[in-house]
């Protein structure tokens, strides 16, 4: 998976539009504590427009000895903190109205990802084990997988949900998730962190079978 994931660097960084592109490994399933899946990529990328990244979705399509693959389209929708100094949040919703809001009941999608410190690594990963049973015994969770730049200290989640009010629940309502979030905050865990917030409003393909967008967004088997 390492050499795939340099290769994957090189090979799509000079994509038309491309404006900020990470190659990521992938947790173990669905977990999100540390951990890894040989031979399963992630890639989050920005694009100046639409077609850009339908150009994009095309390329990657086409690539071989693929067995399955999934594909999302979102808008920012809120968030805070930076990605390798990039402020993702920010530049997500750059020339979107202050007004606009996303849709009561509509699903949203959320990144979390930290550079943890040398020194917390250990009890990051024990709490991230324990966050990680209250995740999925979560209502309203929809799919989720870990991610990650390197399969220590530079990790993070990618998590589907049904509603915004599915993530508050989780977010301030699970015991484990808050004590861990203040944990994290008193004893400076992370070097950099972000959470960002997205909508997302077209899906093609399967993770793990199946698309967990099914009947919620615009889908189908071509680019539109």
């Amino acid at each position: 998976m390492v050499q795939a994931l340099a290769i994957d660097r090189v090979r799509y960084r000079r994509a038309d539009g491309l404006q900020f592109l990470r190659v990521l490994g992938t947790g173990r399933g669905s977990s999100t504590a540390p951990g890894t899946e040989l031979g399963r990529t992630a890639l989050f990328c920005l694009f100046d427009s639409e077609h850009d990244a339908d150009e994009f979705i095309r390329i990657v399509e086409r690539r071989r000895y693929t067995k399955e693959s999934w594909h999302v389209k979102m808008r920012g929708a809120g968030g805070h903190g930076s990605w390798r100094g990039r402020e993702i949040p920010r530049i997500m919703l750059e020339g979107v109205s202050s007004t606009s809001t996303t849709p009561s009941g509509a699903p949203l999608a959320m990144i979390t990802r930290a550079d943890v410190r040398p020194r917390a690594w250990r009890a990051f990963s024990r709490d991230a084990r324990v966050v990680d049973r209250e995740l999925h015994a979560s209502e309203g969770l929809l799919a989720v997988v870990g991610i990650g730049e390197a399969p220590v200290l530079r990790l993070g989640t990618f998590s589907l949900w049904r509603d915004a009010a599915s993530i508050q629940r989780f977010a301030y309502g699970r015991p484990e998730h808050s004590r861990v979030v203040q944990r994290t905050r008193n004893e400076d865990w992370y070097g950099e962190e972000m959470f960002a917030r997205f909508e997302p409003y077209w899906s093609t393909g399967t993770w793990d079978g199946r698309d967990p967008l099914r009947d919620m967004v615009s889908q189908g088997n071509n680019i539109p």
